[in-house]
């Protein structure tokens, strides 16, 4: 790897002019606006996600794992399985939010659907139609709203297939999705696609205040992974419309995933999990299918490690569709050093370079919680980390037109050198991921990232990124000190040779503290989720987190959590009813955005 020229003396002054100039504060706004601040699970957010329409720089569609449908912690559920979920009821929990003037506000719309937010709580409710806060069309279409969600804006097609921005504009919002079911949480044989968990696609064009409220507004749900095996789980995929005019491929619409074959409910770690790329040409229609890497993931191919997963899709301004994705390593001793790995596709998605190697990262897993099974940053039956070291990328493909296109990709990760010594990376390219500098420290002193996320202005002026992190040191089994967790959002200019000229924070949320979250599923365990977001205009950027700052701890589930972790298993039957042993905001996760508009 190696390091940028300096710059000449004028060329600096100007660069480091322009960065104090644009080093202001971001403003904080709520995208998660339709949740509760009480009532667990339903005020419950995480994974967030955002994009921003390039043609329109003022709007922004975000999604999230949104339990704002869901029926209020039932006591059945808590008390004897330690969860506020019943995992067999088809409520959607893929939120969908809108902002119109870049991220200051939003809007939450509310459609009809399938729900059980007004269900008694004493016992377990199956749904009834009503009003969603969630993707809608998927109960009246035999299907679940599943999270994960991706979001992506695009031009719309003309009635030929012809894209240009003069046609309009196309959200797209991908998802997991599980077919509708009252009994099971997974039906099987699927009575609707093949496989566990798919994939699907809502669209809805031309977003406005008016029609994004407007349920009619919306496609029914496309499944992507309709050709799948009927043992596929699909997981973590990501979508990216090629928004630049300029290139070949333009309108062009690209998703990735990971696609867990033969393990049923995803209990088998080592299951076959090729990398699958699904590119559509008639603005989400219909899919065709790439498998990208092998299936194989016994850890010692080196050019299949453990598996990859974390993958995520851009494109340049002539079209180019970089993959990126973390090739995990084996796990036989923590931490693991995994890496990071691109792949490139010339036509549109149909065919993929050999994958070559841009970053090693070392994964922030020193301890994995013997009960939940998974990698945890801040302390036993702590939040998990499983994607953390994963590649997040931007690139500045001049969109909405592609005119002054600087091409250079923008990487950001959570890297862990050091236990209690973790820090967000950030690297960049100039010339289509030959070469890389070498990775730079952007997070604050103190600071111990979970999830990081870059955007890069579309000209290549300016890079964002936004992260999320503890900041105290790994707590293990103690339960009783805070855990203190924010979110950051940094900015730096661009010098002429793309290299950052020095990062300002433009955001640092007061902290929360994450024993007082959960992922609505198990009492046991902390969650934020796997990911954050970022985008950019030329004006702004914009970064999408999951706040625990009004979050209450819950003694209750502290004492819970300790007495499980001493049993070596969850201590059940016997675990508190948070509607009446914890403060009302327990689990009060918000989606919350950072603009610097």
């Amino acid at each position: 790897m190696r390091r940028k020229p300096a710059l000449a003396s004028l060329a600096a002054t100007t660069a480091l002019l322009i960065s104090a100039t644009f080093a202001f504060a971001a403003s904080s706004s709520r995208v998660s606006s339709g949740s509760p601040s009480g009532n667990t699970p339903q005020n419950h957010q995480n994974e967030p996600a955002v994009a921003l329409d390039a043609q329109s720089p003022n709007i922004l569609v975000a999604g999230s794992n949104d339990f704002v449908d869901e029926q209020r912690c039932p006591q059945p559920l808590a008390v004897n399985n330690g969860t506020c979920l019943d995992r067999a009821t088809p409520v959607g929990v893929s939120g969908v939010y809108f902002s119109f003037d870049s991220g200051h506000n939003w809007t939450q719309p509310t459609y009809t659907g399938w729900t059980n937010f007004d269900c008694d709580p004493t016992t377990v409710c199956k749904g009834h139609p009503g009003p969603i806060h969630t993707l809608p069309w998927y109960a009246e279409n035999q299907l679940v709203s599943f999270g994960d969600p991706a979001v992506a804006v695009g031009p719309a097609p003309d009635s030929d297939g012809a894209f240009s921005w003069s046609n309009g504009h196309r959200v797209y919002y991908a998802n997991l999705t599980s077919a509708f079911s009252t009994t099971v949480e997974f039906s099987f044989p699927n009575p609707v696609f093949h496989g566990f968990l798919a994939v699907a696609v809502s669209r809805l064009d031309n977003p406005t205040p008016a029609s994004v409220a407007d349920k009619a507004s919306w496609q029914t749900p496309v499944i992507v992974s309709s050709t799948t095996g009927e043992t596929s789980f699909l997981d973590k995929e990501q979508i990216w419309a090629d928004n630049a005019a300029s290139s070949q491929f333009f309108g062009n619409v690209y998703i990735c995933g990971n696609d867990f074959r033969s393990n049923g409910p995803h209990q088998n770690g080592n299951a076959p999990v090729p990398v699958m790329v699904y590119s559509s040409t008639d603005g989400g229609s219909t899919w065709t299918k790439r498998q990208v890497t092998s299936a194989v993931t016994n850890g010692i191919s080196p050019q299949n490690g453990f598996g990859y997963s974390g993958c995520t899709l851009r494109t340049d301004s002539h079209g180019v569709v970089y993959l990126f994705a973390e090739r995990f390593a084996l796990p036989t001793t923590l931490p693991t050093h995994s890496a990071q790995v691109m792949f490139q596709s010339f036509d549109g998605g149909i065919h993929w370079t050999a994958g070559s190697v841009i970053a090693n990262v070392t994964d922030p897993c020193y301890f994995i919680d013997p009960i939940e099974g998974r990698c945890v940053m801040d302390g036993f039956s702590g939040a998990r980390t499983d994607l953390a070291a994963s590649p997040s990328v931007s690139i500045a493909n001049g969109a909405p037109t592609g005119a002054g296109a600087s091409n250079e990709i923008v990487d950001a990760w959570a890297d862990a050198p050091v236990l209690n010594g973790e820090v967000t990376k950030f690297q960049f390219s100039t010339d289509a991921g030959a070469t890389w500098s070498d990775p730079q420290t952007v997070s604050l002193g103190g600071d111990r990232p979970l999830y990081a996320a870059p955007a890069i202005s579309p000209s290549g002026s300016r890079a964002y990124v936004i992260y999320e992190a503890d900041t105290a040191p790994w707590r293990g089994s103690d339960f009783t000190s805070p855990r203190p967790y924010h979110g950051v959002l940094v900015s730096s200019a661009l010098d002429a040779s793309g290299a950052p000229t020095g990062w300002h924070t433009v955001f640092n949320e007061s902290p929360g503290d994450l024993r007082a979250t959960y992922p609505g599923h198990d009492l046991y365990q902390e969650r934020v989720g796997d990911y954050v977001y970022a985008a950019a205009s030329d004006t702004y950027g914009v970064g999408v987190w999951t706040s625990a700052a009004n979050a209450a701890l819950c003694p209750a589930v502290q004492k819970y959590r300790s007495d499980s972790f001493a049993a070596g298993h969850r201590a059940l039957p016997g675990a508190p009813w948070p509607l009446t042993d914890c403060p009302a905001t327990f689990g009060n996760t918000d989606i919350m955005s950072a603009s610097t508009a």
